[in-house]
Parts: structure tokens; C-alpha cells; sequence
């Protein structure tokens, strides 16, 4: 629990805190499929809620189309997600799992830390956002780290780019 007298170590250790559960979700969806927090972010949200569209992707994350963009390309390059224009509207593609996606889901964690985060946050009142909001930005600000669009959790990179298979190791 925090610690009132410090407000700012109490601060620290809540981010801390919230990056240490990131980086544990992360590495758990690495090690049980081979797959970023972030490309599992997406499969769970397309598996609760899909077929959506990217837009509508990028909004249950809580993340930009663009970073979005990236991870779901990368999953149509491994044939996990599918790419396809909708039935009801030909304007309008729509991305749903396949069932290679469906596969890696049965031996996936639960839920990973991103979904957590995005429910926490949205649980808080309207007022309560917009203050965490403009306080985060302050700080992103004065660190000089708000440049370009902000990537999924846990998604740039080398070892992003595309699932990792894991090699046999032949004992020489």
C-alpha cells in the first residue's frame, strides 16, 4: 500500500507496479504461444468481440489505428488473423480469427495485464480520467517521451515483428 508521506515514491511505485505486470503478462504470452502481450491483446479482444473492424479494434484497446495497424498486420502474416471485406458492407474490411488464432488461444494465458489496464481505467469516473490524463501527459512532456504514435505495450522492436518458433537445440 502506498505510502502517504512520499507522494512521489508512491507515484513511482504505482508505475512501477503497472509496467512490472505489463512486462510479466508479455513475457507469459511469449514463453506459453510465442506471441507479443500486445498481438494476444489483439487476438482476446477479436475472440470476445470480432469480427470488428481496425478502428474498432484500436477502440476496445484503447490504442491508436496506427500501432494497431502493425500488430494486426503481423498477425495477418502469420495467419492468425484474417482480413476480409464484410458482408454488409463492402466498404468496410473486417478482421476476424482463423482458426490457427483459435489454436493458440486454447493454450494462451488469460486475459493479459492490457485488458486489466484498459478496464481499471475505464472504471474510473469521466473527471477521474481526464485528471490522471492531462497529469500523465505532463510528465510524458517534461521527459521529452511523447513523440509519434505511442506502440501497443511491449510491440516494437525486433522480436515483435512477427511470432518467435522456438528452435530444438541439437546437443553439438
Amino acid at each position: 500500500m502506498p505510502d502517504r508521506r512520499d507522494p512521489t515514491r508512491d507515484l513511482l511505485d504505482a508505475v512501477r507496479h503497472l509496467v512490472r505486470a505489463l512486462r510479466l503478462s508479455h513475457h507469459e504470452a511469449e514463453q506459453r504461444v510465442g506471441l507479443s502481450a500486445a498481438q494476444l491483446f489483439v487476438l482476446q479482444t477479436l475472440d470476445e468481440q470480432g469480427p470488428l473492424s481496425l478502428k474498432e479494434v484500436a477502440e476496445r484497446t484503447a490504442t491508436d489505428p496506427s500501432s494497431v495497424s502493425v500488430v494486426v498486420g503481423r498477425l495477418v502474416d502469420e495467419s492468425l488473423v484474417h482480413r476480409q471485406r464484410s458482408p454488409r458492407d463492402a466498404r468496410r474490411a473486417e478482421l476476424s480469427l482463423t482458426r490457427k488464432a483459435r489454436g493458440v488461444l486454447a493454450k494462451a494465458p488469460p486475459p493479459v495485464a492490457q485488458r486489466a489496464l484498459v478496464d481499471a481505467v475505464a472504471a474510473l469516473t469521466a473527471r477521474e480520467r481526464d485528471t490522471l490524463s492531462r497529469l500523465m501527459w505532463r510528465v510524458v512532456t517534461a521527459m521529452g517521451a511523447g513523440r509519434g504514435a505511442p506502440e501497443m505495450f511491449f510491440e516494437g522492436g525486433a522480436r515483435a515483428r512477427a511470432p518467435r518458433k522456438r528452435r530444438k537445440q541439437d546437443g553439438s
